[in-house]
């Protein structure tokens, strides 16, 4: 049996331990004594079994319905958050949400990807999959960011652009190839972090940056692992073996040079604790935000340019 499973199986001992122990009427000083011993306890498993993470599990992760969404990191990071609505266009799409906000009393752009956690919310958000006005209304904010000198951070989070007929029908290749475009010259700081699935185009739309960030479980790629699988093995059930050749965790594209940072997570995951991975989130978008601030525009233009040409690089060896 391996390290992970075994940590798994102590952990749900210790979680049933701690249940019954919370359960009992006139707890002592003793008994609250051990519930945080086993609390600790608990924290150190999840660390052990974070490490031992495969591809497929972190995909899993990444996808957990209490993850915390782009609104739950707005709301504990930023203040005087004025959302705007609208490509001005056709519609506001509600699969992403833009807006203006303070960041430690400075003046930021805020774009990002949003999905929901109940059925009627899920529907209303279109389960994270933006249209193309929704691409449309985050460039229309960029640009509005670009006009008054104010940092754009982008919160990446969807499975992929919404693939219907309708959005074919708008444009939605079109809108995605002109947020990639328009980015790549916005004269301003941008800063894209990658907090739960970032899903092919959908997610590269609003991800051209000065700065790519990921957090420790999110998962960052081309295609799913289950549409990978279909399509080399025209097997969905390998979706395991698709996520580890992929190379879509943090740590692989770190290595490869896709990214420029990992952000650490509660052990667990986010989703085990909203106000910790806000916390963590929050230190690295003020480190990194600090150091490309710096930079003369020029500079940032070309630095942002050079960093997306240089990705996927391949040299061929001489024997």
């Amino acid at each position: 049996m391996d390290p992970g499973t075994k940590a798994v199986q102590e952990l749900a001992k210790i979680e049933e331990q701690i249940t019954r122990l919370q359960a009992r009427e006139g707890q002592d000083s003793e008994t609250l004594r051990q519930v945080q011993q086993l609390h600790d306890r608990v924290d150190s498993l999840r660390r052990e079994i974070s490490s031992h993470l495969n591809a497929w599990e972190r995909t899993e992760l990444a996808r957990h319905p209490q993850r915390p969404y782009t609104l739950d990191y707005v709301e504990r990071l930023f203040t005087d958050w004025s959302e705007i609505h609208g490509d001005r266009g056709f519609r506001d799409d509600p699969a992403i949400v833009c807006g203006m906000a303070r960041f430690h009393g400075d003046e930021v752009v805020i774009v990002g990807q949003q999905k929901a956690r109940d059925a009627k919310q899920r529907v209303y958000r279109n389960f994270g999959m933006p249209h193309p006005e929704g691409y449309r209304k985050a460039l229309r904010v960029m640009k509005i960011a670009e006009k008054f000198k104010r940092p754009i951070l982008t919160f990446v989070d969807t499975d992929g652009a919404y693939p219907g007929l309708h959005a074919e029908e708008r444009g939605q290749g079109e809108a995605i190839a002109r947020n990639l475009l328009e980015m790549a010259r916005l004269e301003v700081p941008i800063i894209a972090t990658v907090i739960g699935v970032g899903g092919s185009g959908g997610a590269l739309a609003i991800a051209v940056a000065d700065r790519v960030l990921m957090m420790e479980n999110a998962v960052y790629s081309v295609i799913s692992p289950e549409g990978c699988a279909s399509i080399m093995w025209r097997d969905a059930s390998k979706k395991g073996l698709a996520a580890e050749a992929m190379k879509i965790t943090a740590k692989d594209l770190n290595q490869l040079g896709c990214i420029d940072g990992i952000i650490p997570e509660p052990a667990g995951g986010a989703h085990t604790d909203h106000a910790q991975a806000a916390e963590l989130l929050d230190a690295a978008l003020q480190q990194h935000l600090a150091a490309i601030r710096k930079m003369p525009v020029n500079d940032l233009l070309e630095s942002r340019y050079q960093k997306f040409r240089n990705m996927a690089q391949f040299f061929q060896v001489e024997a």
